[in-house]
């Protein structure tokens, strides 16, 4: 089930903000949330594989995959060996995969969730921040993906982690079906990974609908609408919070993005 939080006030961010529970075992708290947000409530969630390649998508990936491969082996040779790096990697540079995005930091779901590229619509829309639970997506696996993550007392894969258990797109396809699908910590490769608290769901073919899939199977989903009134507002606080673009992408382009954010005239 889906549950709809509207947020009107910042007020009603708190609740949001500090979203972790106790851990009697460790005696401290731990969030077990990811978050993704997206700058338009009407967007649905869609991997850039499917909307770049559509109802091709299981033919056209495994072509995509290898030839990025080929043509980045000069870059990073150690993505020949597993076809996750090469996924991971593409989806760093743009490329279509099946992966969606989330970071385990509200406030970067509230950045791409108060970011657009025409600043003037920031007032014509609400927005949208998705939130999932880690522990309830890793209860849904099968039991051999469980034991994996078990054994090393986590709940979240690595790429090693997942090329035990799958060595292939189609064994992954065949393993989750529509009923689940894992969520991956990427390897630090870079500071943008690093800075944007970034994990990846991977989204097996046979889910088209995945909103559908966390509306059926799952419990703790929450989408919080913000509205549209509120995003300047949210924008301004994130900034003062030290989440922008120049932190989000470390480099020229974001410290330009930013910077032309900081002085757009309303």
């Amino acid at each position: 089930m889906i549950k709809e939080v509207l947020i009107k006030t910042v007020d009603q961010l708190m609740p949001m903000l500090s979203e972790q529970e106790y851990r009697e075992d460790l005696h401290r708290n731990r969030s077990p949330y990811l978050y993704r947000g997206l700058p338009d409530v009407s967007y649905k969630m869609f991997t850039s594989l499917s909307r770049n390649c559509k109802e091709l998508q299981k033919e056209l990936e495994p072509a995509i995959l290898a030839n990025f491969a080929k043509y980045a082996v000069n870059d990073e040779p150690g993505i020949t060996g597993s076809v996750w790096r090469q996924m991971i990697l593409g989806q760093h540079y743009g490329l279509p995969t099946r992966l969606l995005d989330w970071s385990h930091s509200v406030l970067i779901g509230l950045h791409f969730a108060t970011t657009e590229e025409n600043l003037g619509e920031m007032d014509k829309h609400d927005c949208a921040v998705w939130r999932i639970d880690i522990n309830e997506m890793y209860s849904l696996l099968p039991e051999s993906y469980r034991d994996i993550v078990s054994r090393k007392q986590t709940t979240i894969f690595s790429v090693d982690m997942l090329d035990e258990a799958a060595g292939s797109l189609e064994q992954y396809d065949r393993d989750m079906g529509r009923e689940s699908m894992i969520i991956i910590e990427p390897p630090s490769m870079n500071t943008r990974i690093v800075n944007q608290y970034s994990f990846f769901s991977l989204v097996p073919m046979e889910m088209t609908d995945i909103e559908g899939f966390l509306d059926e199977k799952t419990q703790n989903t929450v989408k919080y609408v913000i509205d549209k009134d509120l995003r300047w507002r949210v924008r301004d606080m994130l900034d003062q919070l030290n989440i922008s673009e120049r932190i989000v992408y470390p480099g020229l382009g974001g410290l330009s993005k930013w910077i032309a954010r900081h002085y757009f005239v309303k």
